[in-house]
């Protein structure tokens, strides 16, 4: 079994197109998310699957690998089982999404990811949570939250707070909020983009609520960072400031 980190990385993002070539501190958002990647021991090899040369073109101007894959993806997790396929990874190899938007990601989250799955075969895929008290994160429905039982496994995950204090207490519970990192199984990867969305999924617009609505369980390994997303050129802006203040 080998372990690949796969960064799916689209251009024309809706709300900020050509976000993977966004200058970050002197150097491409993807090279970032590239070279950080590359610092987890455990990987055998990083590659980033894209729809547009240009992308293409800049990570091989820094060293990096690059697979050109189809450009009507519905989703990156397609994006990345046609990359799986075309690079020609076996059955059993792990398969690690890495958001292309994610420039700290943190070799300790990707670690904590893949451990999920080698110690254990019971899970077809894992995933990454952080627990929080972050009022506006709670009560926010573009954060993800996750509750799962002792043993790690998600029971649901849900844009509303979950779990909700029944007393009525206003301040937000303990609760775990997702991180958009994921692992497969090569063989699960290519029978989970087959299925079709069930009505949780079309519900919550969630694509893991897929694998739980058909039975698969996901195995959710807590990170011990939270991740620095960038969704919008003003996330940019307010990350080049922390990096300049750290």
């Amino acid at each position: 079994m080998k372990i690949y980190a796969v960064i799916p990385a689209r251009y024309d993002s809706t709300r900020f197109p050509g976000k993977p070539l966004a200058s970050l501190a002197g150097k491409p958002m993807i090279q970032w998310v590239v070279e950080r990647t590359r610092e987890t021991p455990e990987l055998d090899d990083v590659l980033v699957a894209t729809d547009d040369e240009r992308i293409a073109g800049c990570v091989r101007s820094f060293g990096g690998r690059a697979i050109l894959t189809r450009s009507d993806h519905a989703s990156g997790t397609d994006r990345l089982a046609e990359a799986a396929q075309r690079a020609g990874f076996q059955d059993d190899d792990l398969v690690v999404n890495i958001q292309g938007d994610e420039p700290l990601v943190e070799p300790s989250m990707i670690r904590a990811l893949v451990t999920a799955l080698t110690e254990t075969e019971a899970f077809p895929m894992a995933t990454l949570a952080v627990e929080s008290e972050a009022h506006q994160d709670f009560f926010n429905p573009n954060a993800v939250k996750v509750v799962m039982d002792r043993s790690g496994r998600a029971l649901y995950f849900s844009r509303s707070p979950i779990p909700h204090r029944r007393d009525g207490d206003p301040r937000p519970a303990r609760f775990f909020k997702h991180l958009g990192f994921y692992a497969y199984r090569k063989r699960f990867l290519l029978q989970f983009t087959q299925l079709p969305p069930g009505i949780l999924e079309r519900t919550e617009k969630l694509e893991q609520l897929r694998a739980l609505e058909y039975g698969y369980p996901i195995r959710v390994a807590i990170s011990p960072v939270e991740t620095h997303g960038v969704d919008t050129p003003e996330d940019l802006e307010r990350l080049e400031r922390f990096l300049n203040r750290r």
